[in-house]
């Protein structure tokens, strides 16, 4: 089956955002002041075959972790699958 499978790389809570800061300072001066957090990453979207959505996921976030795509020492991950 083909899955289309999202890595999300962003900050950890406890590391600083210099760019979502600077966003977010923005958006609050020009469009909205209810926003509490911005925070900014990286996505990657993968288009695989697997057996199920389990497989995809965990092959995803092995490349992810052996491929050394972010660094767990600042860095935390979110993996979505979804069917083709």
């Amino acid at each position: 089956m083909k899955y289309y499978v999202e890595l999300i790389i962003i900050n950890k809570d406890s590391v600083r955002d210099p760019e979502g800061e600077t966003i977010q300072r923005y958006v609050i001066e020009k469009y909205a002041n209810n926003i509490i957090e911005t925070r900014v990453g990286k996505y990657i979207q993968f288009k695989i075959e697997a057996n199920n959505e389990e497989d995809a996921k965990n092959l995803i976030e092995k490349i992810a972790r052996e491929g050394r795509l972010y660094n767990p020492i600042v860095h935390k991950i979110f993996v979505r699958v979804r069917k083709e």
